[in-house]
């Protein structure tokens, strides 16, 4: 596909490391296409970054008709650029696309414009350690009509921007808190896909969690409210008595990128691994006879996470002396190996970028 190019005549000065965190800063350009039923994707442009504009009626504003998506492109020691695993991002995004109703984009076409867009801004994908460049694809109905139903019109857009550590204490153990009240999702519900409802039905919980002193929530099942299914911004994974378990993927918990790049990491190295229901009595009884012994999240925005301490109903639970464990440190050092390129990667999971 033709993509038109408009540069921006006012180019931002790009930050220092130091003070990037997260999504707070962005680059210079957008890349932008549009859908329509009689046209299918179409007018494919890499624009200056700015506002977009938006009729009152647009479905997404109205019905919450939009998906997105979360990578990261990285910088190699050799100055090269590379991302790491685009086309699970890509199938993943469908996969939205088709809960939500909105239209899918071919995964070849997906592939071309996500490359030749990080491409055409790979100068702003920092160097410093720990730092990379977050790319957000996203797409939303733009139908000028209300009243729910497919969405006829939709725009896909992929803005970028360089980051440092997600969370403030960076690789240190974070603080997490059980949520009992809120439920984030439900087997047949949107739980799956990664669409912005299930991030800002999640926000009273994770506003509760933080006043209380803590970084994330972790969500139990929407049914019996007794099962673990995923922390806030992550999947979520724990050491007990020497296999790692993860809740199974049974519909209301995102299929997370990381998570299966841990899982086939472990599996390939001889960990006993194990995808199954785990309930919140089980977790407090392997913490209290102390077979729990580590804990962490895993996502793109943080990679890997430690878990220091988890409180459940005001009672609180250190986990590994509220230290990185063995498994954490080695799965954390072994992605951020392949996505920097400071490891081989045996796995073909790595995507150089073309200058």
């Amino acid at each position: 596909m033709e993509i038109k190019i408009t540069r921006n005549p006012n180019p931002g000065v790009k930050p220092e490391p130091s003070v990037l965190g997260f999504g707070k800063y962005f680059t210079d350009h957008m890349f932008m296409m549009d859908y329509s039923a009689e046209e299918g994707w179409h007018d494919a442009r890499i624009v200056p970054f700015g506002p977009l504009m938006l009729h009152p009626a647009c479905t997404a504003l109205h019905y919450g008709s939009e998906i997105f998506e979360g990578l990261k492109a990285y910088r190699r020691a050799d100055g090269k650029v590379q991302l790491f695993r685009p086309i699970e991002n890509i199938r993943r995004m469908n996969r939205s696309a088709e809960r939500l109703c909105l239209p899918t984009v071919p995964e070849e076409l997906a592939m071309e414009v996500l490359t030749k867009f990080i491409s055409f801004e790979q100068d702003w994908t920092p160097s410093a350690p720990g730092t990379s460049l977050y790319i957000r694809p996203f797409m939303f109905g733009n139908d000028e009509t209300l009243g729910v139903h497919a969405v006829k019109h939709a725009t896909f857009v992929i803005i970028t921007s360089p980051v440092g550590s997600y969370y403030k204490e960076g690789i240190n153990p974070v603080k997490i808190m059980i949520e009992a009240d809120d439920v984030r999702a439900v087997r047949g519900g949107t739980g799956e896909a990664k669409c912005g409802g299930n991030y800002a039905a999640s926000n009273r919980a994770g506003e509760k969690a933080e006043k209380a002193g803590y970084s994330q929530v972790l969500w139990l099942d929407g049914v019996e409210r007794k099962y673990i299914e995923e922390v806030g911004a992550m999947n979520v994974m724990f050491k007990i008595d020497g296999e790692v378990v993860t809740p199974a993927l049974l519909g209301s918990i995102l299929p997370g990128i990381t998570r299966k790049s841990c899982l086939e990491l472990l599996r390939a190295e001889g960990y006993r691994v194990s995808e199954r229901r785990l309930s919140i009595d089980e977790l407090a009884k392997a913490l209290e006879e102390g077979k729990l012994e580590e804990a962490w999240g895993c996502g793109t925005a943080a990679v890997i996470s430690p878990i220091g301490e988890l409180c459940y109903m005001g009672k609180k639970y250190t986990i590994n002396n509220g230290e990185i464990g063995e498994v954490t440190a080695h799965l954390y050092n072994s992605l951020t190996g392949i996505q920097w390129g400071t490891l081989p990667d045996t796995y073909g999971w790595t995507l150089p970028i073309e200058d």
